[in-house]
Parts: structure tokens; sequence; C-alpha cells
């Protein structure tokens, strides 16, 4: 006899604090709510999916609804959803518009950390308000992907902060001139640099062929963001 899919009364999935996820009740008010209740409608009994963005989730169901605000009942555990390989973006700063783009599809892939890097070429846009608006950007992405995990989001680096920031033992640089193509999925942590729109400079490609090994993509000339998410695809991919 086939199983009870849990997930298929699920109508939507809410990202919600460790310590709430932790409780045995929620309460949801402000924007969530009004996109739940007011917008999506959502009834009583209705289920949903919570996660902490920090790779947990428990199912959840709507025990009351009230004119500002509803209470969710908390029930067992849930599934992740999130990568299984671990994969980090370093991404010479681009445009604000294109940041928010690469940080919506990094977490829709289930990247583990993007960190933006202060390169001689790169868009000098990446502060702690930046930061912060990509980081409900990720949350709302996280949202409609189903993930339980959000990316780690930090920057601007300089490059000697590099071997500060714990990153895997395998790392790749981009670089299209590289004679080896950037090798599909995997099991040992990754992470891959990823140059500005004018490349890296000479003294840029020769520091970081010190710690990282130059790959290609492929024949075409990409942009930042295209060949980030383009990268952690496929080292992402099983």
């Amino acid at each position: 006899m086939g199983g009870v899919d849990a997930e298929a009364g699920v109508t939507a999935n809410l990202l919600v604090t460790p310590a709430e996820l932790a409780g045995e009740r929620v309460v949801v008010e402000g924007e969530a709510y009004r996109h739940l209740f007011r917008a999506r409608r959502l009834a009583s009994d209705a289920r949903l999916r919570l996660v902490d963005g920090e790779g947990r989730a428990r199912w959840a169901e709507v025990a009351a609804i009230d004119r500002k605000c509803a209470e969710l009942r908390l029930l067992g555990e849930a599934p992740a959803h999130d990568a299984t390989r671990r994969v980090e973006l370093l991404v010479a700063a681009p445009r604000p518009e294109r940041a928010a783009w690469l940080v919506e599809k990094a977490t829709e892939l289930g990247v583990a950390a993007v960190r933006f890097l202060a390169s001689e070429r790169a868009v000098r846009g990446v502060d702690v308000k930046s930061l912060a608006r990509l980081r409900r950007i990720a949350g709302a992405a996280l949202e409609q992907c189903g993930g339980a995990r959000l990316p780690a989001l930090s920057g601007p680096h300089d490059f000697a902060e590099l071997p500060q920031l714990g990153l895997p033992g395998v790392l790749y640089l981009l670089e299209p001139e590289a004679a080896e193509p950037l090798p599909v999925g995997g099991e040992v942590a990754a992470a891959v640099l990823v140059g500005p729109e004018g490349g890296w400079t000479e003294d840029e490609l020769a520091t970081l062929a010190l710690i990282a090994t130059p790959v290609r993509l492929g024949e075409r000339v990409l942009r930042v963001e295209t060949a980030a998410i383009a990268a952690a695809a496929l080292l992402i991919a099983r």
C-alpha cells in the first residue's frame, strides 16, 4: 500500500525564528499575516510548513484567526528540502538589482553562502543597509522554494579576509581562459570565485590562483550573476 503524502495538504511555507520553531505555538502578525490570511485567505485547520532558516522544519496548522493575527499549532518534524552539498559563492559585488536577483536564485538553489568581494573592478554598492535588504529577499525566496536554510550573506570582503571566512577545501576560480571545465556535481563542500564584469585584474588573478583552481563554464561570456548561478547549479547537481 502507498504511504500518505505528508505535504499534500500543505498550503504555504513560513519562515520563523529558531525559538518559535522550537515552541508549540506561533503567532503570525504583520506582513506575513496579511499575505497568508488576507491575500491568500488561509482558513482554520489549513496546514503549513514552518522553517527556521537554519535547516530545521516542522508542520503546523492554523488554530485560530483573529482580525490582526493568527495562531498556529506546531506539529511534527518536516523535511528540510535543502541541498546535500555545501556550495558557497564568492562574488565580486554587482549592481544592487543584480545582487538581489543573484541572492534570490542562490537561495532557491540551496547555496549555503554568498560572500561579496571588494575587487578593484567591483561595484561599491554592498553595505549594511543593502545586506539587510538582501536578507529579506532571501527570506521570501526561501518561503517560495520550500527550503529550510537561508544562505549566509556578507561583505564586501577584501582578499586578505578570505582565509578567515572558513572556506571549503575545494575552491574554484571562474576564468574564461582556463583549460578545465567546472566539474558537475560532487559531495565535498566547494566554493566558487566569480569576478566582476570587467574581469579580475592581473594582480587579483595571480593572488587567487594560489588558493583556487581555475575553471571555465563554457564559450560564452556571462554576466556576474548569471555565471554565479550557473556555477552553483552545476556544483549542487546530483
